[in-house]
């Protein structure tokens, strides 16, 4: 994510960066953990990633998605990002990690993931800077309080 926009200094994308970063710090665990045989690791990494894009989504669909979905021009890329949660929320828990094949779909997902993160950072968090008002960010922020009670 750049650092010269600001976005970083508004409470509720803070709180969206700290989600990702426990994302991807979980992912790559689970990753270093299959890469040393302990696939019961890696699947218990996996479990709180599932457990943490939970509360995350919610947050991010139910309050900034929502609100700037209201505007054309973000419509179409946030369906986009919407979709790809669910294909993710589909897949984590269905992955049987003492399977190659599977294993293989996980570093794939993690790198879909890395690239979906960007997708947020580097475009729809700071766009968000000028698109949304006030009332709007007090909108986003209570989904995102309501998502982690």
């Amino acid at each position: 994510m750049c650092h010269y926009c600001g976005c970083r200094d508004i409470p509720l994308i803070k709180e969206f960066i700290a989600e990702h970063e426990r994302v991807t710090d979980a992912a790559g665990d689970a990753l270093r953990a299959l890469a040393r045989g302990e696939p019961g690791r890696a699947r218990e990494l996996v479990g709180a990633m599932v457990k943490e894009l939970d509360s995350h989504w919610r947050g991010e669909e139910n309050g900034l998605f929502a609100v700037m979905r209201a505007d054309p021009e973000y419509a179409d890329h946030i369906d986009a990002l919407v979709t790809e949660h669910r294909e993710l929320a589909a897949l984590l828990p269905s992955l049987d990690l003492t399977d190659p094949a599977d294993v293989r779909t996980l570093t794939e997902a993690v790198q879909e993931l890395h690239h979906h993160i960007a997708k947020e950072e580097d475009g729809l968090f700071p766009a968000s800077l000028t698109a949304l008002s006030g009332e709007e960010w007090n909108r986003a922020m209570a989904a995102w309080t309501e998502a982690h009670p």
